[in-house]
């Protein structure tokens, strides 16, 4: 296929109403090619936005939660067009207001509005329901919170607590005139006929998410644009659409039209450099993972994944393959371990002889964490006794310009063709899993050059260059989203992130310095791969690590499974969580300890028994053996 890299290369589908007809006339203008999907705006679609503002002039409503900075200003722009904005906002500013994302504090604070609450999350529902219940009760209040994909957790949150709650949509509600425009998108859009998809204005992506509710295919929503480049001009747009789950590739400075398709245009080879061209390629990865007739379609590791009963809990172990394994030694003491992890021929033979002697469920392709580093700019070295080195850490700004993001996985191939050789080698019904460290993880590695105890380099960039932080970390995000790509078109069923190191950070910075990135990265992921989300050493980071799209949750040893599995949720896959060190025991208390993961499991769907993290070199072989054996033996169902 060409390779898409100039602004006319592509066919861009522009969504909305009279703004995407001018978009898409500035753009053609420009020499691109549009195909413009109209959506009418019914006369009476603000009707209850106008009951909403009454509502507030006669005090009908107790407490307003604002989600988002663009909820703020469209409800107020909507309110204003009915009733005199600044009567109001006096009677807003007498109420109760709740911001649940700092962009939201920002836009009230734009009407001089203090919100009573704030709440600086990623618009998460479980903070906002926490400072709502420290603050005052809800029980028997009137409480109104702009309607979105994401705020129906709230609401139950909100009417277990004996509250009333009114949606106040933000924007128009669907034409009948959509059901045929809908209908063409999506005919268009699964036939490949255009590359990217262009949102001019925050409400034309309010009428998208709705267009693909109501007429969508629920399966395909909302990953269904994973095969596109998806833009929007202005942030608040964006906001939109991160706010309802879908990935968002590049927004705009600007919400002028003209502006931001000039800018679109200067920025499109960057844009695709960037941000995983490899979606937009509309090539699928080589195993269809949504072909229920392939060999390990419904073996007990996938149907787990999918959160499908199975007849027995299936089991791998990190560090499956490794110095526990005489056979793994003996390779090892011919090569090093760098040459070992560019031979696909010698990687695939000690995972394929790691799993025919522990008669695992799944296998993970031998690898480790830190080549990707290697062509990203780091001089990586494996030091015997002192494990891994980068002789040229990054601890500036001005070090971070030298680390370059991934444009391809070429330098990488030797990974890729590592998921050739073990997925040809192993049995055909055997699901193979491909894996990268998250963003924080090797971002520490550069920094510190090597492990740490109290990652004071990293902290200190950290906190005192967030310019700089961001600039690493998207780096790294675009960089692991390319190479998890190339693992699963290799052939791998399955993707696993590892964030090693994340339990040094606590909640907070977890989720201002680390969650958005991870986030990014497993949202460009194709929606029919599960992803395994596995970050140590802080349960309380597992809310977070839920807060994603990731299929499979990974618990380390830290935390009760049961109790872990309640927190992130039962609508997931949950992966865990033995100890290792119960490995160096013998099999009599290992069998009594895989039984009380197990009864914490509770036969529930989707569960995948693991180790808390990888085997201990000193393991006995014989011993993982047994657990491997008492797992198959007590879940038999």
């Amino acid at each position: 296929m060409k390779e898409l890299r100039h602004f006319e290369d592509f066919i861009i589908a522009v969504i909305g109403d009279g703004d995407a007809s001018k978009c898409a006339e500035i753009i053609e203008a420009g020499g691109g090619i549009t195909r413009p999907f109209l959506l009418s705006q019914k006369p009476d679609a603000r009707e209850q936005a106008n009951e909403f503002a009454n509502r507030i002039l006669t005090a009908d409503i107790d407490t307003v939660i604002f989600v988002t900075g663009v909820g703020v200003r469209a409800i107020i722009d909507q309110a204003s067009k009915s009733v005199d904005q600044q009567r109001f906002l006096d009677c807003l500013a007498d109420i109760h207001t709740v911001a649940g994302s700092q962009s939201a504090v920002n836009a009230l604070q734009e009407f001089e509005i203090t919100p009573k609450i704030s709440v600086h999350a990623s618009h998460s529902w479980r903070d906002i329901l926490i400072a709502l219940d420290r603050s005052f009760p809800v029980v028997n209040q009137s409480i109104a919170l702009e309607e979105s994909e994401s705020i129906y957790s709230l609401i139950s949150g909100l009417e277990a607590r004996g509250a009333r709650v009114a949606k106040i949509p933000l924007f128009t509600a669907p034409s009948s005139t959509w059901t045929p425009v809908a209908t063409d998108f999506f005919e268009q859009l699964e036939a490949g006929e255009f590359h990217i998809i262009l949102f001019p204005s925050p409400e034309n992506a309010v009428r998208f998410c709705t267009l693909a509710k109501q007429f969508g295919r629920a399966k395909l929503t909302p990953h269904l644009l994973d095969n596109h480049l998806v833009l929007a001009i202005g942030k608040g747009t964006a906001e939109i659409l991160t706010d309802r789950g879908f990935t968002v590739d590049y927004s705009t400075e600007t919400t002028d039209l003209v502006e931001g398709v000039e800018e679109i245009k200067t920025q499109i080879s960057q844009i695709t450099k960037q941000k995983s061209i490899i979606r937009v390629s509309m090539s699928g990865p080589t195993t269809n993972n949504s072909d229920p007739n392939a060999p390990w379609y419904n073996s007990p590791f996938m149907k787990a994944c999918r959160g499908e009963p199975t007849d027995v809990t299936p089991i791998w172990m990190m560090r499956q393959a490794g110095r526990y394994m005489s056979e793994y030694r003996e390779v090892r003491s011919k090569t090093s371990f760098l040459e070992l992890c560019a031979n696909p021929q010698l990687c695939s033979e000690v995972m394929c002889t790691a799993v025919n002697r522990l008669g695992v469920d799944a296998a993970i392709i031998f690898s480790d964490l830190l080549p990707i580093l290697v062509p990203m700019g780091c001089d990586l070295e494996f030091v015997k006794g002192d494990g891994p080195v980068i002789h040229n850490p990054v601890r500036t700004a001005a070090d971070i310009d030298r680390i370059k993001p991934l444009e391809s996985n070429d330098s990488l191939q030797f990974v890729m063709d590592t998921v050739k050789q073990t997925r040809t080698d192993l049995p055909a019904d055997m699901p193979l899993i491909g894996f990268a460290g998250s963003p924080f993880t090797l971002a520490s590695y550069m920094i510190e050059g090597g492990s740490s105890r109290n990652y004071a380099f990293t902290k200190t960039l950290m906190y005192g260059d967030h310019g700089a932080w961001d600039q690493l970390m998207q780096h790294l995000a675009n960089s692991i989203s390319l190479y998890l790509l190339g693992q699963i078109e290799a052939g791998a069923q399955c993707v696993q992130l590892f964030d090693s190191w994340a339990g040094c950070l606590s909640f907070e910075d977890y989720k201002t310095y680390a969650h958005p990135y991870v986030k990014r990265i497993i949202a460009s992921l194709p929606s029919n791969v599960p992803v395994i989300n596995f970050a140590t050493g802080n349960p309380a980071l597992l809310p977070l690590l839920a807060d994603t799209r990731a299929a499979v949750i990974g618990i380390d040893w830290r935390t009760r499974l049961d109790d872990a599995w309640q927190t992130v949720g039962y609508d997931r896959a949950v992966q865990g969580n033995l100890d290792p060190t119960v490995l160096l025991t013998n099999p009599t208390e290992i069998k009594k300890h895989a039984k009380f993961v197990l009864d914490q499991a509770g036969g529930r769907a989707g569960h995948i028994f693991n180790l808390g993290h990888g085997i201990l070199p000193q393991t006995p072989v014989d011993n993982a053996i047994a657990l491997v054996d008492a797992v198959h033996e007590l879940s038999q169902r």
